[in-house]
């Protein structure tokens, strides 16, 4: 992605920002118009800390901006989030929810630090496959020491790798779309 610049901020909550960048969007809200009512934005997240941005005026539109040294301190992952206004002494309103992931820093740490950020359906299809690869199909369980192991079935992994194949597929296919990218189909028409 390339740089934006102060002209193309965009007007919406962007649905993707990685940690370690600045962060600028903007909101206009008529019936809330900034100078008379504070934007605030609460992002949670499952596992990691949330976190709260409190939008300034620029006009009558608000605008939300997180430094960089501060979106550097921010989990990766998905995050739910809630915006609300507050205007007077004790009036709030919900204006939007939705929800944003954090991409991860690849410029935190060393070039040689690990960072598996597959999906779960890549890290699942990896797996299923390694097993595939590496197992004796002859032998359904085996016992040892009074221990009874019983693998699943090859037809039911075989069941899991497709599945897993394709929602990898299917999230490659949106990613490459949204990039504006061709996704190497072919699509035939009659005139």
């Amino acid at each position: 992605m390339l740089a934006r610049t102060m002209t193309d901020i965009p007007e919406n909550e962007p649905l993707s920002l990685r940690s370690g960048d600045t962060w600028k969007w903007k909101r206009t809200l008529a019936d809330y118009p900034a100078g008379t009512w504070t934007l605030k934005y609460r992002f949670k997240h499952p596992t990691a800390a949330g976190f709260e941005v409190v939008a300034t005026a620029d006009g009558t539109d608000h605008l939300a901006t997180v430094a960089a040294a501060t979106s550097a301190g921010y989990a990766a992952g998905a995050y739910s989030w809630i915006a609300w206004v507050e205007g007077g002494s004790s009036e709030k309103y919900t204006v939007d929810t939705g929800t944003l992931t954090i991409d991860p820093d690849y410029r935190s740490g060393t070039a040689a630090a690990v960072l598996d950020d597959r999906s779960h359906a890549q890290k699942m299809l990896t797996a299923i496959e390694t097993w595939l690869e590496s197992r004796d199909v002859a032998v359904g369980e085996y016992e040892i020491a009074g221990r009874r192991m019983k693998y699943i079935p090859i037809a039911e992994l075989i069941k899991l790798r497709n599945r897993y194949k394709n929602e990898v597929a299917s999230a490659a296919n949106a990613a490459a779309i949204a990039k504006g990218e061709g996704i190497g189909r072919k699509i035939q028409f009659r005139v």
